[in-house]
């Protein structure tokens, strides 16, 4: 169980500490990007139709949801770094079977390895930051590991590159697998081997207690759907974004990537903003503004004629909602203090599934609607997340929260 107070007993981490969450973050993203840029090629290779190949992206789905919430029982037992060094290291296991694939079939198994492993890294970076940075810290250093993940698509050029140079087999040898290793190091290096809720007998009723205690939280719960909502409007940016500006203005490959680099760039400056933006408004209040103005500026963006107002807006859009991705980490990680790690890994799980609605529901409403109700509808379900956190969260760290909703909270 995770002690809040742990945190300011053991005092500051190590210098290294939050560059390894961020390079081990970051290592997370270059594999799942080097499959979707060179899709076509990689289809060519093992003979499949790129829409057969596009389904990579399911079995990967469907092991981080699941581990994601095993990863709830497994992060009581085990210690934190060591669950990051696993993932880090399925990750590149991952890496190497889909370089050495011969075949479809095991391009699919290895891939889907590289979903476990992200399940793993996720929760336990924003866990070891609850546990080792203290309150007023927190914001800052999360927003540090969400913009490092989101470094991985400003490199897109840099792995075409490579890819279009030599194959896209040698972009996996060549950068991403050497990435991998090199965060594997630092974190083993840089994270404190220390984890506060390590407790060697646990039994199945503290595993399930853990959940219970998450679940039977309302303002808790309430996340986990807030979450569900914002990361399935992020995909009107994050999957559609692309292919919106190259059929609606007819736009060339390579503009479409350099747009790719320009959103991902706004939302990682807008995740690294965000600490600053959550210790002066607060948690709840950042997160709720945030998603709003991420919702409203997703349906603007969908519904204009002109192409540079659209690529002004888009922008806005995603920056809004880097910053609504390290607010909304910061208010889960605190809704259930004793079980960070077990919230945080429930919260991975309900972010896939919200990935998954949002692609869903967007493609169903792209084939009958076109591009603006795509827009407006993943842009309206960003517009009801802030509404449900507005309604249903608290911030147990805020002052103006009632005795009453911070003990529940806490406990």
């Amino acid at each position: 169980m995770d002690d809040p107070g742990d945190a300011a007993k053991k005092g500051s981490p190590g210098t290294l500490f939050l560059p390894s969450l961020v390079i081990s973050y970051f290592a997370t993203g270059p594999l799942a990007l080097s499959v979707a840029l060179f899709l076509i090629e990689i289809g060519n290779t093992f003979n499949v139709p790129v829409g057969v190949m596009g389904q990579i992206n399911t079995p990967y789905s469907v092991v981080a949801f699941v581990f994601a919430l095993l990863m709830g029982i497994l992060s009581i037992r085990f210690k934190h770094k060591s669950l990051l060094l696993i993932g880090l290291s399925l990750i590149s296991i991952s890496a190497l079977g889909c370089l050495l694939a011969p075949d479809f079939n095991m391009m699919l198994a290895s891939y889907s390895l590289s979903g476990l492993g992200w399940a793993m890294v996720s929760p336990m970076g924003v866990t070891l930051i609850g546990e080792h940075f203290p309150l007023e810290k927190r914001a800052n250093a999360i927003g540090w590991i969400i913009a490092g993940g989101a470094l991985s698509y400003v490199i897109a050029p840099v792995i075409a590159l490579i890819g279009g140079f030599a194959g896209w087999r040698f972009t996996l040898l060549g950068f991403v697998i050497p990435i991998i290793l090199t965060s594997f190091l630092l974190a083993f290096v840089g994270l404190p081997s220390a984890t506060t809720s390590h407790q060697p007998k646990m039994n199945r009723t503290s595993y399930m207690r853990s959940f219970k205690e998450v679940l039977a939280n309302r303002s808790a719960t309430s996340c986990l759907i807030g979450d569900v909502l914002r990361s399935a409007s992020f995909i009107a940016i994050l999957i559609y974004g692309a292919s919106f500006f190259r059929q609606r203005f007819l736009v060339s490959t390579n503009f479409a990537s350099i747009w790719i680099l320009g959103a991902a760039s706004c939302y990682t400056v807008g995740g690294l903003v965000s600490g600053p933006v959550v210790n002066r408004f607060g948690r709840k209040t950042s997160t709720v503004l945030n998603a709003l103005l991420a919702g409203i500026f997703t349906i603007f963006y969908a519904c204009m004629v002109n192409l540079w107002f659209s690529l002004a807006l888009s922008f806005i859009s995603s920056w809004f909602f880097g910053v609504v991705a390290s607010a909304a980490n910061s208010l889960v990680l605190e809704q259930v203090p004793k079980f960070r790690s077990t919230m945080m890994s429930i919260d991975s799980a309900v972010m896939n599934l919200g990935s998954a609605l949002g692609t869903a529901v967007g493609g169903l409403v792209l084939l009958s609607l076109d591009y603006e109700g795509l827009g407006i509808v993943l842009g309206a379900i960003g517009v009801i997340s802030a509404f449900v956190f507005y309604f249903l969260t608290i911030d147990p760290t805020r002052e103006n929260a009632t005795p009453r909703s911070r003990q529940r909270a806490m406990e």
